[in-house]
């Protein structure tokens, strides 16, 4: 069994050990490549078939490695919760100046795409609505599928507290340079990975197009004076 509970095929060596077959490997790690693709395109509404079909497997085989939808939601967020994670304390570690780590960390990131599969909690700004937390409306995501996710809480224990603490970090350090805007918050920050990494079809045109839209986010993240007084 694998960790996210979901089975796989295997065998045995001449020591009578269970190994997982080669095949199943393969066909595991083009799953999980095909989901992190389809879900970063259409949202983590998208159905388990559009998954099967760009791994080029029958949708028997991704049921057979993640009994449900769910669990294959919570480890694609998982993951790229915890690459972005990486990312984010890399770039406390290796820039000493503030607002250098903040903008290494957000152009890392949005490079990567993992933005797109940002679990939707990470995502809230603001107060002010009558539940406390207004959540910011998801790219590529349908919000029917997104209401019974949310219901079923596929995201709980993806790393998102780790990643917003060490994003918190980053913030503050730059804040307290003077060099964010005051009210800028963390959500601020990953709604910026999010909205800068667009899916778009040619792999040219989308590099291009986010690293101009970053290049504009970023000049709107920075103080400016007067900011704050």
């Amino acid at each position: 069994m694998l960790a996210d509970g979901a089975s796989v095929a295997a065998a045995t060596d001449g020591n009578g050990r269970s190994t997982l077959r080669v095949d199943a490997q393969r066909n595991l790690e083009h799953v999980l490549r095909a989901a992190r693709e389809v879900f970063g395109e259409s949202g983590y509404g998208a159905p388990m078939e559009d998954v099967a079909r760009r791994a080029r497997v029958g949708v028997g085989t991704v049921y057979r490695r993640f009994p449900s939808k769910e669990v294959l939601v919570r480890r694609i967020a998982e993951e790229e919760t915890a690459r972005l994670t990486d990312q984010a304390r890399a770039a406390l570690g290796q820039e000493d100046q503030p607002w250098a780590a903040l903008e290494r960390f957000l152009r890392g990131a949005v490079a990567s795409g993992a933005g797109r599969l940002l679990p939707p909690q990470v995502l809230q700004v603001g107060t002010d609505g009558a539940d406390g937390a207004a959540r910011v409306p998801q790219q590529r995501q349908d919000a029917a599928a997104l209401r019974v996710l949310e219901q079923r809480q596929p995201y709980e224990g993806t790393g998102a507290d780790a990643l917003l603490d060490v994003v918190g970090r980053l913030v503050e350090r730059a804040r307290t340079a003077g060099e964010l805007r005051p009210d800028v918050s963390v959500s601020d920050v990953l709604l910026v990975i999010a909205t800068a990494a667009p899916a778009l079809p040619d792999a040219q045109q989308q590099e291009a197009a986010s690293a101009r839209l970053l290049d504009i986010l970023l000049a709107g993240l920075r103080s400016r004076p007067g900011d704050g007084q």
